[in-house]
């Protein structure tokens, strides 16, 4: 049974601002960019989870606590984890590691970027 369906990923994911949905590596895999940075990914016919950016500290602390939560799949696994959709891991955490990961990324942004984007409390 998913803890966690591919629509509410979605939804997360473009209810921040400045976010893209494409699909530059193949027609199942959706990304999710802001400032074309991706923060997110997963896909969409064989959906069992996301593929999310975390802190890298925090990246282990999470696998640790929850089986479901793996180093990222086809990405670098110091800085991306995978959460899978049947396993242990709560829904309002999902989320919160949707709102983790876009935080990541425009944090990583200059001040000056940020601010061109209007991003400027995040």
């Amino acid at each position: 049974m998913r803890t966690f369906e591919f629509e509410e990923v979605r939804d997360r994911s473009l209810s921040k601002p400045k976010v893209t949905e494409e699909f530059p590596f193949d027609a199942n895999t959706c990304v999710w960019k802001v400032a074309n940075k991706i923060f997110a990914l997963a896909d969409i016919d064989a959906f069992d989870g996301v593929t999310l950016k975390c802190d890298p500290e925090y990246a282990v602390e999470l696998r640790e606590q929850h089986t479901g939560i793996i180093g990222g799949y086809h990405a670098n696994k110091k800085h991306w984890n995978t959460v899978r959709s049947e396993a242990d891991v709560p829904r309002s955490l999902v989320l919160a590691l949707i709102d983790h990961s876009y935080e990541r990324v425009v944090a990583g942004f200059s001040q000056k970027q940020r601010k061109a984007l209007g991003l400027q409390g995040h």
